[in-house]
């Protein structure tokens, strides 16, 4: 599997871990950086992609392109950015354990639900009574433009507070998520010039917890979303347009970047 070689290729202790639905197998791969013990941060991607369940059914092809979208965005981005994460980390000496998580079952029909691979992990660092600093969900990092008007809110007013293009990357949380969202946009804003947004606001708010974080949240641990803000900006969102050669790649390693100084910058 690419995402666990390209985790052993890092250096990285690299673990399956199993996700049981409905009788099937799927998994979460885990990649271990750092010291065992300590405050753990967790990074974490979703390496499924949207399938369109009503057009498979009338598709004599059901894996084409418009059945099983090509996910560049959602969220290979994101996993890129995980992998990247990965070889930047095998280089330095961690102060505290980091996992690099890709999920499992983070679309439709799981969305939201028990099967979600990320609830999966978040569940089992709950058991196991790991203290988490943070967790981090990169969820679809990798479209910009810097068209006017090319962003939208889910709010009315919110284009008052934030910029109507979309040319800045997003820290989602809840309120009391308040601290960690600050420093990690601190960490972020320091290591480039991309310009980073954030938004502490409750789940009601529709694509606040519309990823992997509401995994965590779910078990008490703090967790924060990194992302483009998904159908707010892209229009190809879970669409067969969602291909690679739209994605920015230079506003991607930025976001990458940004995250690599939070946690290098972190002494617990």
């Amino acid at each position: 599997m690419y995402i666990r070689d390209a985790f052993v290729a890092a250096g990285a202790t690299v673990e399956l871990q199993d996700v049981i639905v409905e009788g099937e197998r799927f998994f979460n791969v885990i990649a271990r950086f750092g010291p065992s013990q300590g405050s753990l941060i967790v990074v974490g991607a979703h390496y499924d992609s949207h399938a369109h369940l009503s057009a498979s059914s009338r598709n004599r092809e059901p894996y084409s392109r418009d059945t099983h979208t090509p996910g560049a965005d959602d969220n290979a981005s994101g996993v890129a950015g995980l992998v990247e994460l990965a070889f930047l980390l095998s280089k330095v000496q961690l102060q505290q354990p980091v996992e690099l998580v890709a999920y499992t079952l983070e679309e439709p029909p799981h969305f939201r639900t028990e099967h979600m691979g990320s609830a999966w992990h978040a569940k089992s660092l709950k058991a196991a009574q790991r203290n988490v600093a943070l967790m981090i969900s990169l969820e679809m990092i990798g479209y910009f433009t810097d068209a006017p008007d090319s962003q939208t809110f889910p709010l009315p007013g919110m284009g008052a507070l934030y910029s109507t293009r979309g040319d800045f990357i997003s820290i989602v949380a809840r309120p009391q998520d308040w601290s960690p969202t600050r420093s990690l946009k601190a960490a972020m804003l320091g290591a480039s010039d991309l310009p980073v947004r954030s938004i502490n606001a409750v789940s009601a708010i529709a694509g606040i917890d519309f990823s992997d974080h509401r995994s965590y949240w779910a078990e008490g641990i703090p967790a924060v979303m990194v992302t483009d803000t998904a159908f707010y900006r892209n229009a190809e969102y879970h669409r067969a347009g969602d291909t690679f050669e739209r994605l920015d790649y230079a506003r991607m390693a930025k976001v990458v970047q940004g995250v690599y100084s939070f946690i290098t910058n972190q002494h617990h």
